[in-house]
């Protein structure tokens, strides 16, 4: 007959998808959580030990959706299993009294949904954690029973990793260092051939460059891979993934030279981003750390530099004699500026693959003005993320501030009116909660109508089997298995179904039952749900949508002080950059606005229907929303690069012009901003439009005698225009100019 695993896993091929893999995870929660219970149960005659294995294989194999493989996640579990003894104690010494109970659950409930800023891990385990502390934070006070609630708890977890690492183990999504690392491979064929006659790429070569770069976007990688967490490997993988798309966005966007020899140092600097981005595909994949290549670079690009300055005994390093023209043609100084940015985005991609995969501990010279969290220490970064998101406009805050009210008020509720069975209610509010009042409403009417039918089929259940517990010890691991495969994937209302009758086969085998157990259930789901509608509809209700606007707004008009402070500084008469260096205000200030502008977005796309009033609906089109964080994370790069010593001014005609360009870009990033979260005396007529022809056409001048530094600037502020303009643009972007700065 073959072995079960092989027998259950050609049942579950016959299944259709979404029940197959709901199927799989369904059978490491049954198994463990029915393992724990009956040998508890029936085989040692410890009840609450057999309540504790159950119910904390449920809490975070079932009620917690932590991402990944099932080894992935069996590693998670465990490393969660001395929070959840931290938990299972706090909640059984706080409740001794419903006042120590309830300040208990609004500081932990707080805390555990606050973890979500660590990553989809911390995030997909809260649930589960949170139903850890509620079991035991109700009556009755049973300090002598800890031993068997941390035996009971150790049982169901160790047996649920077990379990998930056996019967799971298939083969994982690809990794994001994986996805880093062929996409420097990509890089390393559009700069190969770009050194090559006939110095061009073609169509294919361009698409093929884009469909990399597109596979290292959030959005398009598995929640499990995606590097969110706070420490320097997360981080600086992070930054893999940007400065990757940065170059190969900017490779395939280089002005082309078909037929005509660029030069030997131009040629030098593109075989030199070759080898690096070799190198940084065999250090992502543990190869050797890119050092001798991240060298090699910064030589040829201090030479093409040098060389596009002009010839020695010019006034500076950027600036021709007065009169006199510069040493290569306008065309010539653009491509130049283009292949320094690319130099530049190939230095990053190769220093922070190296911190990826070797921490602080990273052989590559890290420069700590964009590497900042280089040299920091893990509880130092998670209290820089923590910190960073410690207010009312964060949506992980919002979200914890909602659930940790909501929870406490119903442990307030249970307590005062001596409520049966009072974590139910808590448990309904926990799944019952969303971020929006029209989800919040469409959940609760769902599963109270899940509820009801769960309720009455467990009332016949109770009066046709009676006390006879062997039927419900036959019945509950069907069930389980049965439940924990259609309700994820029916919905709300069938899973608040199906586990109230699970519940009431659990409790039928430790107390003796009656029908009015499912009466208690429904009282509780009832009094769950009432409680989370309320603060769904008072605490922030319309989720992450208001939120992305205000961040969205805020991020331009932080970005739009840094534009104007950078261009004066390099249309300045001395070209000093004193107010706009990396690490002072107006820098901390846009970098902490990307993060909360990235947390609002991703917290807007989990949402599955993200509310939207009809009347905001009409006042906006479909918007890019990752084109307004683009332009923020262009703004910082951008500046940091332009502000690099050497410094000089530039000639008159230039500084002009680049001063020009600066303030158009500031104007349209406050008119955009305007237009995404208008204040009360803003015209209603502010549309977000995409800049015309002619504003676009001002960054292609050629001021006479502009040197190679004017048209990096240009092509910096011609990118953040293209990025202005594909936020409400649904076609075609019009370019700026032929260089971009940052990711696409």
């Amino acid at each position: 007959m073959g072995d079960p695993v092989t027998v259950w896993g050609a049942l579950v091929g016959r299944l259709p998808t979404a029940y197959a893999v709901s199927a799989r995870h369904a059978l490491t929660v049954t198994l463990a959580a029915a393992a724990g219970f009956y040998l508890f149960r029936y085989g040692l005659g410890r009840p609450v030990a057999a309540t504790y294995a159950l119910f904390a294989a449920v809490a975070l194999g079932g009620l917690s959706r932590i991402p990944g493989t099932g080894r992935g996640r069996s590693v998670t579990v465990l490393r969660l299993l001395p929070v959840c003894w931290v938990l299972v104690t706090t909640g059984t010494c706080l409740s001794v009294r419903t006042w120590s109970a309830v300040a208990g659950m609004l500081v932990v409930g707080f805390a555990l949904a606050f973890a979500a800023v660590g990553g989809p891990r911390p995030a997909g385990a809260a649930p589960g954690l949170q139903l850890l502390y509620i079991l035991p934070s109700f009556p009755p006070y049973d300090l002598a029973s800890l031993g068997d609630r941390l035996t009971g708890t150790t049982t169901g977890v160790v047996v649920l990793a077990a379990a998930d690492a056996l019967l799971c183990a298939g083969p994982g999504p690809t990794t994001y260092r994986e996805l880093a690392a062929r996409g420097a491979l990509a890089a390393r064929r559009c700069a190969t051939l770009l050194a090559a006659p006939p110095y061009a790429l073609t169509g294919t070569d361009i698409e093929a460059a884009q469909r990399a770069g597109q596979a290292l976007r959030a959005v398009t990688v598995p929640e499990a891979e995606r590097p969110a967490g706070p420490g320097v490997r997360d981080r600086a993988l992070t930054h893999t993934g940007l400065a990757t798309r940065a170059l190969l966005s900017r490779l395939a966007q280089l002005p082309s030279a078909p037929g005509r020899d660029p030069g030997p140092d131009v040629a030098a600097v593109l075989r030199a981003v070759a080898r690096l981005a070799t190198a940084t595909a065999g250090c992502l994949r543990s190869g050797p750390p890119p050092t001798a290549q991240v060298k090699q670079l910064i030589v040829a690009r201090a030479r093409l530099s040098a060389l596009s300055a002009g010839p020695p005994g010019t006034a500076g390093v950027f600036d021709p004699p007065d009169g006199a023209a510069p040493a290569f043609p306008p065309a010539v100084l653009r491509r130049h500026a283009a292949l320094l940015e690319i130099a530049d985005a190939a230095l990053a991609m190769g220093t922070a693959a190296d911190l990826a995969v070797r921490g602080r501990h990273a052989a590559v010279e890290v420069p700590l003005g964009r590497f900042w969290y280089a040299s920091r220490r893990t509880p130092a970064l998670w209290w820089h993320r923590l910190r960073g998101h410690a207010g009312r406009r964060s949506v992980f805050f919002q979200n914890a501030v909602r659930i940790a009210l909501a929870l406490t008020a119903v442990r307030l509720v249970a307590g005062l009116d001596t409520l049966p069975h009072g974590f139910w209610a808590m448990l309904a509010t926990l799944t019952i909660t969303r971020t929006t009042v029209n989800q919040t409403w469409s959940t609760v009417r769902l599963a109270l109508a899940g509820t009801l039918a769960g309720a009455l089929l467990t009332a016949g259940i109770l009066l046709a089997v009676g006390s006879d517990t062997a039927v419900y010890a036959a019945v509950l691991p069907v069930w389980m298995l049965f439940g924990f495969t259609v309700g994820p994937v029916k919905g709300v209302g069938w899973a608040q179904a199906l586990f109230t009758v699970l519940v009431a086969l659990v409790f039928a085998q430790l107390a003796p039952p009656t029908w009015r157990l499912a009466e208690v259930r429904l009282l509780d789901v009832l009094v769950g749900s009432a409680i989370g509608a309320v603060f769904g509809v008072l605490a922030w209700p319309r989720g992450a949508h208001d939120e992305l606007r205000y961040a969205a707004a805020e991020l331009l008009r932080r970005a739009a002080e840094i534009v104007v402070a950078t261009s004066a500084s390099v249309a300045g008469p001395d070209g000093t950059a004193a107010a706009v260096r990396t690490g002072v205000p107006g820098h901390r200030s846009l970098q902490r606005a990307v993060i909360l502008a990235e947390s609002a977005y991703a917290q807007f796309l989990s949402e599955p229907t993200p509310f939207q009033l009809s009347r905001r609906r009409s006042e906006l089109p479909d918007l890019d929303w990752q084109a307004t964080l683009m332009a923020g994370h262009h703004t910082l790069w951008g500046s940091d690069r332009l502000l690099e010593p050497p410094l000089t001014a530039l000639n008159p005609a230039a500084a002009t012009s680049a001063g020009a360009l600066g303030e158009r870009v500031a104007g349209r990033m406050l008119l955009v901003s305007a237009a995404l979260d208008p204040g009360d005396d803003t015209p209603a007529s502010v549309p977000v439009v995409s800049p015309g022809a002619a504003a676009l056409a001002a960054f292609r001048a050629e001021p006479p005698g502009a040197p190679r530094r004017y048209y990096a600037t240009a092509s910096w502020l011609a990118s953040l225009m293209t990025d202005l303009a594909r936020i409400a643009h649904t076609g075609p972007v019009p370019a700026a100019g032929k260089e971009t700065t940052g990711p696409r």
